[in-house]
């Protein structure tokens, strides 16, 4: 587990991590969402103990991360553009990640790099942008680091390459106990693989939840009211977090279980209901509208 508590960090009289604490769990998916600015990567390399934190603390399975030689071996961070020695080759990185991760998996690693169609004697000052991402990924992969960070983990990477990365952070998580830390800019990158999500915004976290907690505190429905009485009834006991109206339909994004909604439409009379599923995107929004912040601004602007 990765404890981070009331950590700070400034550069120049700037706060670019402000008061921030989070809990990450083992063998879980951890989203970081944010804008650029937001403080991801500031708050990423203090993590790594790349970076001192002005103020507060950072625990990783209980021991301070920064300047312990012994727990930067459980940590392996890809930046938003990856360094790799000047004129080296895959090969070249393979050795020297040897000698800093005692449990690096040479075998996978040139497995991956075939799998990838990945030229392990031509430098990598030559690959493209995606072809330099998935070396550092493959390289986090086979660390065998307990915790992966990844700044823009995907970008750079189609959609089929994506795919396949996440497929092996799944397969990792199952094998190993992988636990992936994940900071971007695109909520929508994120959907499918997050179990935990935090939204940082201006150096500090607006909100932190566990995405299954999320879900199922929030229904969407869709209906039509048989008669002023009913529409009255349900909206008086349903609390509303966004209410949109066309025509008769009403789209109803509602704090709540489902089966705490479901009763409340029971017990009134409709032409039309249906419950509809939930984004990740639609989730955020509506969590975020609550406490004034329009988040189709901070992120999917």
């Amino acid at each position: 587990m990765i404890e981070i508590k009331g950590i700070s960090k400034s550069f120049e009289g700037h706060k670019a991590v402000d008061d921030v604490s989070v809990m990450i769990k083992e063998n879980t998916v951890f989203g970081l969402i944010g804008t650029n600015g937001a403080g991801k990567s500031t708050l990423m390399r203090m993590m790594t103990g790349v970076l001192k934190a002005d103020e507060g603390y950072i625990l990783v399975d209980g021991r301070p991360v920064f300047d312990n030689a012994d727990v930067k071996k459980d940590l392996f961070f890809i930046a938003d553009e990856p360094y790799f020695f000047a004129n080296s080759n895959a090969s070249d990185m393979q050795k020297y990640l040897n000698t800093i991760y005692p449990e690096f998996d040479n075998e996978q690693f040139e497995q991956m790099l075939d799998n990838f169609g990945l030229p392990k004697k031509r430098k990598v000052s030559t690959y493209s942008k995606g072809m330099k991402k998935q070396l550092a990924l493959i390289c986090g992969i086979c660390s065998k680091a307990k915790y992966l960070l990844c700044d823009e983990a995907f970008d750079g990477l189609d959609p089929v390459m994506r795919q396949g990365m996440k497929s092996i952070f799944a397969n990792e998580m199952e094998k190993r106990g992988l636990t992936p830390i994940i900071a971007s800019h695109n909520l929508r990158e994120l959907e499918d693989i997050c179990d935990h999500v935090g939204l940082l915004h201006k150096g500090g976290v607006l909100l932190s939840k566990d995405l299954e907690d999320m879900k199922c505190n929030i229904q969407k429905v869709q209906c039509v009211f048989a008669d002023d009485d009913s529409k009255a009834r349900a909206l008086e006991a349903l609390t509303i977090m966004k209410e949109e109206v066309r025509g008769q339909l009403y789209t109803l994004t509602v704090r709540g279980g489902k089966e705490e909604i479901m009763a409340v439409f029971a017990t009134v009379d409709t032409i039309f209901f249906e419950a509809l599923p939930l984004s990740l995107e639609e989730i955020f929004i509506s969590e975020t509208e609550v406490v004034g912040y329009d988040i189709k601004k901070l992120i999917l602007g």
